[in-house]
């Protein structure tokens, strides 16, 4: 399986400073203690796993700039914990990077609560926050494990343009039954086959769709199909900051087509828990507010994701 690696810059100054005060640390720990195996913060807490913080933890992302932005996230904090990171960004789809997570090659990679059941447990009728959490416990395969899931949001939704829903009367996903034009959705090519793609929207609402293919995942290309009118619905991620820039409209979901979807760490046996710590302190302050900035710093102003990582981490001063 190729897997591409991707390089990134320094963090700053002040983020370049924590890095080598860790690792100062975890030299200070196995000069002292010969084989520490604890937080290399503090050496005197044991290691519940046995894993040392020297291992590398393989941090993956799919590619999508916020996913990517959300690994960086990940990867800056386990560095300024003392732990060595490998990037694996931009594999794919989950056909590609699951794989790799099952068998180790990967340990670490955020992921989407609804979703992520959703591929493994086509069928669950798990809906809300809770419950999908919940039954990603019992639909995961051996030896992977989700963290905390964070407050913030980063899920599918239908889109329309403000004068395609102003026309057509348009507010929540099943009055496009009424719509007497032919529709043509717009997204991933997978959503052709995903529970919630045209056959979802046919036995959950009864509405029928064509479908157009486009391989960006709800980005520019998907909406300039929206806005061009090649296209009159269209599955864009609800964090976009684009969605409110172009003044779509996200139509609502009464019936639960779309999981409750919340950003979630998958990891492997790989990631110990002194690790998993780490990223948990990150998921508790995670907010939609912040993926939804965060985006528009990557789209917009076309900041990269290890500045955008380091500011956002910077700014909550986790560590």
């Amino acid at each position: 399986m190729n897997l591409s690696t991707s390089s990134h810059s320094s963090p700053s100054t002040r983020r370049g400073l924590r890095v080598a005060a860790a690792g100062a640390a975890a030299l200070l720990a196995l000069a002292l203690g010969g084989c520490a195996s604890g937080d290399p913060l503090n050496p005197a807490a044991p290691s519940d796993t046995g894993t040392a913080a020297s291992e590398t933890i393989v941090v993956g992302s799919q590619q999508y700039y916020s996913n990517e932005i959300i690994a960086e996230i990940y990867a800056q904090a386990l560095e300024a914990n003392g732990f060595t990171v490998k990037r694996t960004f931009n594999i794919g789809q989950r056909d590609a990077y699951l794989p790799a997570l099952e068998s180790g090659e990967v340990d670490l990679f955020p992921e989407y609560t609804g979703n992520l059941l959703q591929y493994y447990a086509p069928d669950t009728t798990a809906r809300t926050t809770d419950d999908v959490y919940a039954a990603l416990g019992d639909a995961l395969p051996s030896g992977l494990r989700v963290l905390d899931q964070a407050d913030a949001t980063d899920q599918d939704s239908y889109v329309v343009t403000k004068s395609f829903a102003d026309a057509n009367s348009l507010v929540e996903i099943g009055d496009l039954a009424t719509v007497t034009t032919p529709i043509t959705l717009g997204g991933n090519s997978e959503l052709a086959t995903r529970p919630y793609g045209p056959e979802g929207l046919k036995s959950v609402y009864g509405v029928t769709v064509g479908f157009t293919p486009i391989e960006d995942s709800g980005g520019p290309l998907t909406q300039k199909a929206l806005l061009d009118g090649t296209v009159q619905l269209v599955n864009i991620y609800s964090a976009d900051p684009n969605i409110k820039a172009n003044d779509l409209v996200t139509l609502t979901d009464p019936k639960g087509l779309f999981l409750a979807s919340h950003v979630v760490p998958l990891a492997g046996p790989g990631v110990s828990d002194d690790a998993a710590a780490v990223i948990n302190t990150v998921q508790g302050a995670l907010t939609t507010a912040d993926l939804v900035s965060m985006n528009a710093q990557s789209q917009n102003d076309e900041l990269a994701a290890p500045v955008i990582a380091t500011q956002w981490l910077d700014e909550k001063a986790l560590f």
